[in-house]
């Protein structure tokens, strides 16, 4: 089992991130997420315990349950909305559920899956609360194109709004090319908010949907690498309590071959 990733994320200026030496970790060096103050933080390597890494299992094609046939059915046609599955190989998976805490303001933590993609379909319910009523930006999310040495993009459900971030050398937040972004949802220190949300990438293009609204459409660099590991990610709000809650149920989707 790898260990969790734990990233930050320097704010909208672009703050280079410290080297970590090769032969001290095998974690990533961390990036900071942007806050009202931005200001560089020492590169700290954490190595958070009791942190299962989700399994992967293939979903099957064939039910004898007609329940479960109509879920498969439901998600095939969402699927062939932006994959022409007549022409185009794929595989259903299903993802273990998640639940963690984080309590670092700033900072985000990914729990890496077995599986690698370039284009996929994912879908989940999240749940998340917060134990601070002024929290930063916080959520539950999703993480893509995961390389080797840490670099990865990701995407968090705010209150607010959807962040949607390139890390690797510098912090890159992504604003949408189509739609705002925008949500809106109670403050999770009153009571959990809960959302379906949905990550579609095709090429160099992500769309992220909630409650099965596309709310905004991103362009990926096209230099990037995008075949990577896919995982969850929790970005924390707040230093104070448990952090920010966060609990990913009824993971799945399609997968290209």
């Amino acid at each position: 089992m790898k260990i969790t990733k734990v990233s930050s994320i320097v704010s909208c200026l672009l703050i280079f991130v410290f080297a970590i030496s090769a032969c001290s970790v095998l974690a990533p060096a961390p990036t900071e997420v942007p806050t009202d103050t931005p200001a560089p933080t020492a590169t700290v390597t954490l190595t958070p315990t009791n942190t299962p890494r989700p399994s992967a299992t293939p979903r099957p094609t064939r039910t004898p349950n007609m329940t479960a046939t109509q879920k498969y059915e439901e998600l095939n046609a969402e699927v062939q909305k932006y994959f022409d599955l007549a022409t185009v190989q794929g595989r259903y998976v299903e993802f273990d559920d998640f639940r963690e805490d984080w309590a670092q303001l700033g900072w985000y933590s990914r729990w890496e899956f077995e599986e690698k993609a370039t284009n996929f379909y994912l879908t989940a319910h999240f749940k998340w609360s917060s134990a601070y009523r002024q929290a930063d930006i916080s959520g539950c999310g999703f993480a893509f194109a995961i390389q080797d040495n840490g670099d990865h993009y990701a995407m968090f459900l705010d209150k607010s709004k959807v962040l949607f971030v390139k890390t690797d050398k510098y912090y890159y937040p992504i604003g949408p090319v189509h739609g705002t972004g925008r949500v809106s949802f109670g403050n999770p220190f009153d009571k959990p908010n809960e959302a379906d949300v949905t990550l579609v990438v095709k090429g160099t293009q992500a769309y992220v949907l909630v409650d099965g609204e596309t709310v905004g459409e991103y362009a990926l660099a096209k230099s990037s690498n995008l075949h990577g590991v896919l995982g969850y990610t929790l970005l924390s709000g707040t230093n104070k309590g448990y952090g920010t809650r966060c609990e990913i149920t009824n993971t799945h989707g399609w997968i290209e071959k």
